[in-house]
C-alpha cells in the first residue's frame, strides 16, 4: 500500500482510484471470507499515511543547502552532500547569520537564538526547528523555512528615517494588552518633520499585515528588512514600485547545524 500511495500520490484520495484498490484486495485470497474493503476505507487509509508522513521526520541524512534570498523572495534549495541530521535536544547557536522567524501561534517574529534540528516534508519543504530567544524549551517551534524564516530586522535610527517610503514592508514593535511583540507591516502614509539626526520627529502610518490595524507611529518602533539596510533611499521604479534586490547569501546545512 506504501509503494502505491508513492506511485499515485493526489490520485489516492480519488474516489474511481479507490475503488479499484479496494475491489483489487477484496478479491485477493487471503481476504477470503471477509468483508469486502469499501473505497472509503481505502482513502481513509491513504489520508492517513499522507499525514504521518507530512508529519514525519525525514530519516534520509541527505544535506540541505539553504539560500538566504536578501529581497525576502525565499529560501531554498537542496544539495546532495552528506549531512548528518541532529539528534535530540542539542542546541547549535548560529554563529555567522542572525535570523528571525514567525511564530504560528500569533503571527509575530521573534529572533531566533538556535536551530534544533529540520525535516523535510512530503511535499518537499524544509522546515527547522527553532528556540526563540529568551525563550525555553516548550516554546519550541517548526518554522517552514521558504515562508516564517529570514534575516533578522534591523532597527532605525533616528538619522535613518529618510529611508522609510511609502510601500515598504517594515518590522514594526506593537504594543498590546498583554505583551509588547514585533509584526509584520507596510508603510502607507510618512508625515516628514524637520528634525537633527538625534531626534526624529516623523510619523510614521503603518498597516499590519495580518489583522489590517493601522496606526501611527514613530522612527522608534521600527525595523527594516536587511534589503533597505545601507541605502540612503531605495530605488524607485517609474511606477512608483520599489525594486528588488537579487543578492543572495547562500549558506549550508552545517553552518545552521554544525
Amino acid at each position: 500500500m506504501e509503494n502505491i500511495l508513492k506511485e499515485a500520490g493526489d490520485k489516492s484520495l480519488d474516489q474511481e482510484f479507490c475503488q479499484k484498490i479496494a475491489d483489487s484486495f477484496s478479491s485477493s485470497a487471503n481476504r477470503a471470507g471477509k468483508a469486502p474493503l469499501t473505497w472509503e476505507q481505502v482513502r481513509n487509509w491513504f489520508r492517513d499515511k499522507q499525514k504521518e508522513l507530512i508529519a514525519g521526520v525525514t530519516s534520509s541524512p541527505a544535506a540541505l543547502q539553504l539560500c538566504v534570498d536578501l529581497s525576502d523572495a525565499a529560501i531554498s534549495g537542496i544539495a546532495p552532500e552528506s549531512v548528518p541530521s541532529p539528534k535530540g535536544d542539542q542546541v547549535n547557536d548560529i554563529s555567522e547569520l542572525a535570523f528571525e522567524a514567525r511564530s504560528f501561534k500569533d503571527h509575530a517574529w521573534y529572533d531566533v537564538a538556535s536551530f534544533l534540528t529540520y525535516r523535510v516534508l512530503s511535499t518537499g519543504e524544509l522546515e527547522a526547528r527553532v528556540r526563540f530567544a529568551g525563550y525555553g524549551k516548550a516554546d519550541d517551534e517548526w518554522v517552514n523555512v521558504k515562508t516564517e524564516l529570514r534575516e533578522r530586522s534591523i532597527p532605525l535610527e533616528p538619522s535613518e528615517c529618510h529611508r522609510v517610503q511609502n510601500s515598504d514592508l517594515v518590522l514594526c514593535f506593537r504594543d498590546g494588552l498583554h505583551q509588547a511583540i514585533y509584526y509584520d507591516a507596510h508603510i502607507i502614509e510618512v508625515e516628514r518633520k524637520p528634525h537633527d539626526d538625534n531626534y526624529c520627529s516623523c510619523i510614521f502610518t503603518v498597516r499590519y499585515d495580518h489583522d489590517a490595524f493601522e496606526e501611527n507611529v514613530d522612527i522608534g518602533r521600527l525595523c527594516c528588512r536587511p534589503t533597505q539596510e545601507g541605502h540612503q533611499q531605495p530605488p524607485l521604479l517609474a511606477n512608483g514600485k520599489q525594486t528588488e534586490s537579487g543578492d543572495s547569501l547562500c549558506i549550508t546545512a552545517q553552518s545552521l547545524w554544525g
